[in-house]
């Protein structure tokens, strides 16, 4: 059985085999990787070593100290907190053999093609075809707000294979390489003045079965595991204190004592208090994923997320007066990652408003943890037998 001892034992014999200060940063990765310290709960083999989760931080510390290189998880999120779950719990072992390594190490960029301009918040409702023809599916459509997929190898992708039956039980879900003939990816330009997100246009896209994770039409029931992973990873992400959006403004309260009024401090403090909880509460999330999958207490988190952003940029915004009204760079840029606080204010208080949108909207989130986690009556769904193919569009 792999405990604390065991792993520090492993970490130390990659760092003596593999030092960080001579080792080229993708060989150190793959390395790591291969000696199945890269996310330890996974299986052997596929960069784990079948271990409780909760030893990973004993790995992360050991590199950290040693000056390891990270994989730059936040350029790879979606990879990492979307595609690799998903891959491992419906993929095929050919499948996780080639895909999670240079995943996990970077080499190769995700994003995920699920979102469509008529079917955001109702996400069971899309319209993207894949037609079987031998070996393959040729797929046409259109997906909006895809992240990253100006720099992504590969997608993860619903698509709609039998419009004859009620809308979530007519899907599949699939791999789709971005550099096949008929993909074409434009830039979306946002209130920010960068392009992060992009539309991607499918057009006769032919993807070999032996990329289809699931099978045929339990596409809906695959996507459950990566929407319940990504809200996680959106609204759990691991903060110290006085990490994310409540940091920069309390270094400005603590720093510019000429802008503080009674108003402000009032407000101040009772964002961060819920800062704080939300910190915390985040952290009992993760410790819950040490025993099973992400449930739809996810979705409590990403709310709180979307909300605190939003309220805490506002008051960032009015405490600097004149100075929250300027704007660093329009530029337009297609940028790697979204880095909320690296820019000033008046980008904080514009991305933020995206909080409530992407990784499912509030509206969605709010029926979701009253139907799942509150145990309320559901909201009536009038389309619930009907055949994708007859709904009112």
């Amino acid at each position: 059985m792999t405990d604390a001892t065991e792993l520090r034992r492993r970490t130390q014999e990659l760092l003596a085999s593999h030092p960080p200060a001579t080792t080229g940063r993708l060989d150190f990765l793959r390395a790591r990787f291969d000696a199945g310290l890269a996310w330890v709960h996974y299986p052997e083999g596929l960069g784990g070593l079948g271990a409780a989760r909760s030893l990973q931080a004993v790995v992360d510390a050991e590199l950290e100290a040693a000056g390891a290189p990270d994989n730059d998880p936040r350029r790879i999120g979606i990879g990492l907190g979307m595609a690799a779950p998903t891959i491992l719990g419906f993929g095929t072992d050919e499948q996780k053999r080639r895909f999670l390594r240079p995943l996990w190490t970077g080499e190769e960029v995700w994003c995920q093609l699920f979102s469509e301009p008529g079917a955001g918040s109702d996400l069971a409702a899309l319209g993207t075809r894949a037609v079987r023809q031998g070996d393959c599916w040729v797929v046409n459509g259109q997906k909006v707000w895809t992240s990253s997929a100006h720099l992504a190898r590969w997608a993860i992708l619903i698509a709609r294979t039998d419009p004859d039956v009620p809308k979530h039980r007519g899907i599949t879900y699939f791999v789709c390489d971005m550099t096949d003939p008929g993909v074409e990816v434009r830039p979306l330009r946002q209130i920010t003045g960068e392009a992060e997100f992009n539309e991607v246009f499918l057009t006769d896209v032919r993807i070999p079965d032996a990329r289809r994770l699931g099978e045929t039409g339990d596409g809906w029931r695959v996507a459950q595991t990566t929407l319940m992973n990504e809200r996680v990873s959106i609204g759990g992400t691991r903060l110290p204190r006085e990490g994310g959006m409540i940091g920069p403004v309390a270094r400005t309260w603590r720093e510019r004592p000429e802008l503080r009024t009674h108003d402000y401090h009032q407000r101040l403090l009772t964002l961060w208090v819920e800062a704080e909880v939300a910190r915390l509460t985040g952290e009992r999330l993760r410790q819950q994923l040490v025993v099973g999958q992400p449930g739809p207490e996810g979705s409590g988190m990403k709310l709180t997320f979307a909300r605190l952003n939003q309220e805490i940029s506002g008051l960032e915004v009015e405490l600097l007066g004149e100075e929250g009204l300027s704007y660093d760079d329009w530029t337009m840029r297609r940028p790697e990652l979204v880095d909320f606080t690296g820019r000033d204010a008046g980008y904080r208080y514009l991305r933020s408003k995206g909080n409530s949108i992407e990784g499912g909207t509030s509206e969605v989130l709010l029926n979701i943890v009253a139907e799942r986690v509150l145990g309320l009556p559901a909201e009536p769904r009038t389309d619930k037998d009907v055949a994708w193919k007859d709904l009112a569009r």
